[in-house]
């Protein structure tokens, strides 16, 4: 759809093919706006699908739209009231999703202009959260009720934030503004972050494959509790679909497992390696990843290494992008040090974003505790990235 908008904004009537982009501020609102109609339309569609397939009789087509535009606003942090209280969890699947397409179009509206100057960035990262945000309370109006009112504050504020972050990572990227920062950035500082980013994605796969682990190896309990939603074929792949969403979730949630601090569904259900402590939770088949018992499985032990392979990933990282002028094995081992703090930080607020809750009482709280999670890991990775960068660079100095 971007690149749609570019390839038409590069022609004119009569032009003979040569380049007359369209207004800066006109194709920015253009492709800004159109990933909230594209994503919103895919997101309704697959919903009213699974609704109308439902022999048990789902949704109106209306209420399917409606329950899609929920999403869409829980993915950038909004909040819905529900008779048992506010619901505030992000699917965060989706949140990327909304993230990368504003992305992507910021870099299309960069690509079509040439911009490479900061005040021409600027109007359009100004223009594009804009638009997104108008977009965003339009939605917000259209779905609220009075039996599922939207926090309209709430909602404002995580639009503000996730289309800032996301077009302004594209307008920068494409621009060259951010290689230009990175160039005036100290020359231990780039190895570091990339040896983060390394970290960070490691521990986010890892803490997937124990989710993908935990519920394999309760199949049984996964399909039970599908089966007793019903729904048939249809609500399984509905099901299905909102157990990915949430999967990064999941994840993030599996990240405070293995930092130590452990995770909550509800004030009831606690998993911790030092304990589990189970209560009822939302029949969601994801859920079935929980322990069925009080003990503490095996894979929860395991999950234990996940800070520390991340801490090594990113040290040897680190290592490895070292030149001569950025120091010998001693300063090497302190920059360790620093992606381990940062990937700390990264992971705290990871989690705080991933978890949120589902109403009052008995399930207020659902996710890891954020600031736990960032220190355990900050400790755990730091170490191992400082041995294992100062080997690396001590080894690739020969």
């Amino acid at each position: 759809m971007v690149s749609l908008l570019a390839r038409l904004s590069s022609r004119g009537p009569g032009d003979g093919g040569g380049r007359r982009p369209l207004p800066l501020i006109w194709l920015t609102l253009a492709a800004v706006a159109a990933v909230t109609v594209a994503g919103l339309a895919g997101l309704s569609l697959a919903v009213v699908v699974v609704q109308t397939l439902d022999p048990a009789g789902g949704l109106s087509v209306l209420g399917s739209i409606a329950l899609a535009g929920r999403l869409w606003l829980l993915a950038q942090g909004g909040e819905l009231g529900l008779p048992s209280g506010p619901l505030v969890l992000a699917p965060l699947l989706l949140t990327l999703g909304i993230a990368g397409g504003l992305s992507q179009a910021a870099r299309g509206v960069v690509r079509a202009h040439e911009l490479d100057g900061g005040r021409a960035v600027a109007r359009v990262a100004a223009a594009g959260m804009a638009v997104h945000v108008l977009l965003t309370l339009l939605i917000a109006v259209v779905v609220h009720t009075p039996d599922v009112p939207v926090g309209f504050l709430r909602t404002t504020a995580g639009a503000v934030v996730l289309s800032g972050a996301a077009i302004g990572w594209g307008l920068a990227r494409e621009s060259g503004l951010f290689d230009a920062a990175l160039a005036r950035l100290p020359g231990p500082a780039r190895p570091v972050l990339r040896g983060v980013l390394a970290g960070l994605l490691t521990a986010l796969a890892l803490c997937t494959a124990v989710v993908a682990v935990a519920l394999g190896s309760d199949a049984a309990g996964y399909s039970a509790l599908s089966g007793s939603l019903g729904g048939a074929a249809a609500g399984a792949v509905g099901l299905v679909a909102l157990g990915a969403l949430l999967l990064p979730n999941a994840a993030a949630a599996v990240l405070g497992l293995a930092a130590g601090p452990g995770f909550l569904v509800g004030t009831g259900t606690f998993v911790s390696v030092h304990g589990v402590t189970l209560s009822a939770v939302p029949a969601l088949p994801l859920l079935a990843a929980l322990p069925d018992t009080q003990a503490v499985p095996l894979v929860a032990f395991a999950s234990q290494a996940i800070p520390g392979l991340a801490g090594l990933v990113a040290g040897t990282t680190v290592g490895r992008w070292f030149s001569d002028t950025d120091g010998g094995s001693v300063v090497a081992g302190l920059s360790g040090i620093a992606a381990g703090a940062l990937l700390g930080v990264l992971s705290g607020g990871l989690v705080w974003i991933a978890g949120g809750s589902l109403g009052d009482g008995g399930l207020a709280q659902v996710g890891a505790p954020a600031l736990a999670t960032g220190l355990a890991v900050a400790a755990q990775s730091g170490i191992a990235a400082a041995v294992a960068a100062t080997v690396t660079r001590w080894r690739s100095r020969g």
